[in-house]
C-alpha cells in the first residue's frame, strides 16, 4: 500500500514532531508500505523519508522543480518525481497513494488536508483520511468544522471522511481499513435540489 504523509517542512518546530515523524516512517516499513510525500530533506518530511529507509521501506518524493532549485529535493529517494508546480505535485501525490497521513504541519499541510478532504467529502475517492495529532494541534481545527456543521455550512459526510488519532499505532490501523464509501446528496456539493 502507498501512503501519502502531508507533513511540516518548517525548521521552527519542537523536536517531538520530527520524532513523532521518524515513528511514522519506521512504523510504515515495519509493516510493508511504500511512502509517498513531498520530497524534501528538511523538518517532518525528511525525518519521515529516512526512517523509512532506514527500516527497509521504499520512498517516493515529489517536489516541483521551484523547491528542487531550493536544494532541499531528498535525492536519497527510491523515486523522485519532479513537477512543474504545487498543483501538480498535489495531483502526483494522490495519484501514486492509496491513503493519506496528516501530520502536524502549517498552511501547505492544510492545503494538502482539505483538498483530500473535501474530495471525499464530495465522492470523488474513498481514500482513508486519517490526522495523527497527538498533542492536540489541529484541536481548534476540529471545533472549527464542529461549529461550522452545527451552522449548516457541512453535513455529516464531513466527519465520515476521515479519521482523528492519537497514536502512531491507531493512524496506521485506520489507513489499513478500507474506508467506507461517502456518497454525497445533492446539498452537499452545492447543487440546488429539484423543484
Amino acid at each position: 500500500m502507498a501512503i501519502c504523509v502531508f507533513c511540516a517542512s518548517s525548521q521552527q518546530i519542537d523536536e517531538k514532531y520530527l520524532d513523532l515523524a521518524d515513528e511514522v516512517g519506521t512504523e510504515l516499513a515495519r509493516r510493508g508500505h511504500t511512502l509517498v510525500s513531498g520530497g524534501a530533506v528538511v523538518s517532518c518530511m525528511g525525518a519521515v523519508t529516512r526512517a523509512a529507509r532506514r527500516a527497509g521501506g521504499r520512498t517516493v518524493g515529489v517536489m516541483p522543480q521551484a523547491l528542487v532549485d531550493l536544494e532541499i529535493a531528498d535525492t536519497d529517494s527510491d523515486e523522485l518525481i519532479i513537477t512543474a508546480d504545487m498543483r501538480e505535485r498535489k495531483g502526483v501525490m494522490d495519484a501514486r497513494s492509496d491513503a493519506f497521513l496528516v501530520l502536524p504541519g502549517g498552511i501547505g499541510t492544510l492545503e494538502e488536508l482539505f483538498e483530500i478532504w473535501t474530495g471525499r467529502v464530495l465522492g470523488l475517492h474513498d481514500k482513508p483520511l486519517v490526522i495523527l495529532d497527538p498533542w492536540g494541534l489541529y484541536a481548534p481545527l476540529r471545533l472549527l468544522v464542529d461549529g461550522m456543521y452545527e451552522q449548516g455550512f457541512t453535513r455529516p459526510g464531513v466527519f465520515d471522511a476521515i479519521a482523528w488519532t492519537t497514536t502512531v499505532p491507531e493512524a496506521v490501523e485506520h489507513l489499513e481499513r478500507p474506508a467506507r464509501p461517502l456518497t454525497p446528496h445533492a446539498d452537499e456539493i452545492g447543487e440546488a435540489a429539484p423543484s
